[in-house]
């Protein structure tokens, strides 16, 4: 959910809202009381636009509060401070991301168009959510240390294993997926090409041009990875022949 709007307070505002003063302040204190969630989503959007454009280090807690509808102290009060929101923000965007993927229901679905499936819905997941790469990027700088630290994000992670692990069992039970098939491979095999796809967007069009980011690019690249993914794993595959 996405909170857009809400209450702007001039400089006076903010003075009499610290003083406990005029009716501005009232009614600031009134909306935080009434829809606390609102006001940390609000918080929340405007922190990953500013933590994925300019990083930990470079982020701002006096920026994200001016282009909030609260104010640094309700931060400070939600989030425990600038460590504290950023690590919500990157478990909040680490939910986003898994939680599409968590909605996608395979097990009807025959081994390998289910791993085809998957396949395609990381690759699309990655291109729909670039400040999702932006952060991770900024996370390793920081070697995992607040994803580490976390008790959601590995939670989180681990439901797109289990989703592989069925489909790679069932496609060896029935004799369609190599015995040695891995869904931790076959995971970081997709997430890989998907990721590199968008991180590194800027200096490959630059250095070769972009054409593999046009619509018809980007087509031919998922089905590529889709090609790579399944062609490492599914007996007798033959990948999907160039028509563009």
């Amino acid at each position: 959910m996405l909170f857009v709007g809400g209450i702007t307070l001039s400089a006076e505002g903010k003075a009499a809202m610290g003083a406990g003063g005029d009716s501005a302040g009232t009614t600031r204190k009134t909306s935080w009381k009434k829809d606390p969630e609102a006001v940390q989503e609000n918080i929340l959007t405007i922190a990953t636009e500013e933590f994925a454009a300019h990083g930990l280090a470079g982020a701002n807690i006096n920026v994200i509060a001016q282009r909030t509808s609260t104010s640094k102290r309700m931060i400070y009060y939600y989030f425990e401070g600038k460590e504290g929101l950023y690590m919500r923000v990157l478990e909040r965007v680490y939910s986003s991301l898994r939680e599409s993927e968590k909605a996608l229901d395979v097990t009807s679905l025959d081994p390998v168009p289910a791993l085809k499936r998957l396949t395609e819905a990381t690759f699309d997941s990655h291109v729909n959510n670039p400040q999702f790469i932006r952060l991770v990027m900024i996370e390793n700088i920081h070697n995992a240390e607040y994803v580490k630290k976390s008790n959601i994000i590995p939670r989180l992670n681990k439901a797109i294993i289990d989703k592989l692990t069925d489909v790679c069992r069932r496609g060896i039970a029935d004799g369609v997926l190599r015995k040695d098939a891995d869904p931790l491979e076959l995971h970081w095999m997709t997430s890989s090409a998907s990721f590199y796809n968008v991180s590194n967007r800027a200096t490959f069009s630059a250095s070769f041009g972009d054409s593999l980011y046009s619509e018809p690019g980007q087509r031919r690249i998922r089905q590529r990875v889709v090609d790579m993914v399944l062609g490492a794993v599914v007996i007798g595959y033959e990948p999907h022949q160039k028509s563009e």
